[in-house]
């Protein structure tokens, strides 16, 4: 078997992992063309087809997924044994790939990710944000980060202190024509931001008061899925928004934003910075997990 055999029977684990050729590609940091060469070539030595592919859909066949289960635990071997070698390093390199909800990311950009960057030049982090639920595992990344009660159960977490609160807000011109809303049940005669989740539902806006739960089904003139847009349309005087309160501070403070029913949003989960069991990790994931404990214990600057 040739010398590049392991990138090819990588390409063959993306591929099934990924769901198709391209997000294997992106996902190994190779062009599509070149995993489908590897693909092919490894075929082609094989004398037999791993793949069905249509224009619309990649699937393994038998053969392939007999080759699949073969093959699997073999490379995760190889991977440990290559994760032992790095462990040896003195000084931190490679690459981390970190998977986050995108309000989670804003969150510890600045104190803790550029501020490892800042200390590990020569380590790249492969930050991916997205608002559906992963399995850091499974999807071949090193550490996740998410809310407290959404971390799993046999993950490793490190709490990150910080206090989460949401923030409801609109502009002050908003506010000129208007009595500024006092329980949240006023919101429902009020134009609001519509929130999409990943899944394509419809946000609820929650609030919580002395043991009194609320969810509530705003209306408005406009639906959005990500909270810059958000706060593009709430600042510009379009309606009253829901938003994570760390995405509006600035805005609040600067008096860009009136926020409204602060006594309705109490603290939430904090964030959790999460990973699997690792026995031999490399000197950059210990360096990023010890710079993350001195974050969580406050001797890290906090924004």
């Amino acid at each position: 078997m040739s010398r590049h055999s392991l990138i090819e029977l990588e390409a063959v684990l993306a591929i099934v992992r990924c769901g198709s050729f391209r997000a294997a590609a992106l996902d190994l940091g190779m062009s599509t063309t070149a995993i489908s060469n590897a693909v092919g070539k490894l075929e082609r030595e094989l004398a037999v087809r791993l793949f069905n592919r249509t224009t619309r859909s990649v699937s393994l066949t038998y053969a392939g997924r007999i080759f699949v289960a073969q093959i699997k635990s073999a490379l995760e071997d190889i991977q440990k044994a290559m994760n032992t070698a790095r462990s040896q390093q003195e000084t931190p390199s490679g690459t981390l790939r970190i998977n986050a909800f995108a309000t989670a990311a804003r969150e510890i950009m600045a104190p803790l990710i550029l501020t490892y960057l800042q200390r590990y030049p020569q380590v790249h982090i492969d930050l991916v944000t997205e608002g559906r639920l992963v399995d850091v595992v499974a999807a071949g990344f090193d550490l996740g980060v998410r809310s407290a009660d959404l971390v799993p159960s046999d993950a490793i977490a490190i709490p990150l202190g910080q206090m989460r609160r949401m923030a409801v807000a609109a502009s002050p011109a908003f506010f000129e024509s208007r009595a500024i809303p006092q329980v949240p049940q006023e919101l429902l005669t009020y134009p609001c931001l519509r929130v999409r989740l990943p899944n394509g539902a419809l946000f609820r806006w929650r609030f919580e008061k002395g043991g009194e739960e609320l969810q509530l089904d705003v209306e408005g003139p406009i639906t959005l899925d990500e909270a810059s847009l958000a706060r593009i349309a709430v600042t510009n005087g379009v309606g009253i928004g829901y938003f994570m309160e760390t995405d509006v501070r600035d805005d609040i403070a600067a008096g860009r934003l009136v926020r409204i029913l602060e006594d309705w949003t109490p603290p939430l989960a904090p964030l959790c910075l999460y990973y699997s069991n690792r026995r031999n990790s490399s000197a950059a994931f210990q360096a990023f997990i010890a710079l993350a404990r001195d974050f969580a214990a406050g001797r890290l600057a906090q924004p």
